[in-house]
């Protein structure tokens, strides 16, 4: 007899080759599934210079065709220690018969996001549609995503992002590997 207390009826698949199977539309992403570590640089014009992060990104599926997306970031001091949480991100990557992506993503600074994008090849390249914003949120007015995996296993990250009142330009870039 099932137990809901001490199992859960549909797991999370980290890997393609996992149960539950990947949804035959997830086949543009599959390489993405599992969790990713890694250390990025950043900087915005708004903020006092540059720094560095650690990132922690994790792909997963339950056997329908969408993605769970969530990411976590940290500060690092100059020795590369960690300094304090920063960014956080969860969300689903809506996958489509053409490659398109549909992705809804929220940050608990108030800021959700409807992008839009393609996956082909080894890269997803997702755009803000819409920007939707809590009362005391800063002023997000775009995003652009692109994760792209290499030929040495490296999943590459650049987030470019448009805020108080600057134009779409970089923000983010990241170099992670899988650790699961």
């Amino acid at each position: 007899m099932f137990d809901p207390v001490s199992e859960h009826p549909y797991p999370d698949g980290h890997r393609p080759d996992e149960a539950p199977a990947p949804h035959a539309l997830l086949a543009p992403v599959l390489g993405l599934l599992g969790r990713w570590r890694g250390r990025g640089e950043g900087g915005y014009p708004t903020l006092d210079g540059d720094f560095s992060y650690a990132q922690e990104v994790t792909f997963s599926h339950d056997g329908r065709p969408f993605l769970h997306y969530e990411t976590r970031a940290w500060l690092l001091d100059t020795d590369g220690a960690p300094l304090r949480p920063s960014a956080r991100e969860s969300g689903w990557w809506r996958l489509q018969p053409d490659g398109r992506v549909e992705a809804l993503i929220t940050q608990p600074t108030g800021i959700a996001e409807i992008a839009v994008g393609h996956a082909a090849g080894n890269t997803v390249d997702l755009a803000a549609d819409t920007v939707a914003l809590t009362p005391t949120a800063k002023e997000v007015s775009a995003t652009r995503r692109s994760y792209a995996l290499t030929d040495d296993g490296t999943l590459t990250f650049i987030h470019d992002l448009a805020a108080v009142g600057r134009p779409l330009q970089h923000h983010l870039s990241a170099r992670l590997r899988r650790v699961a």
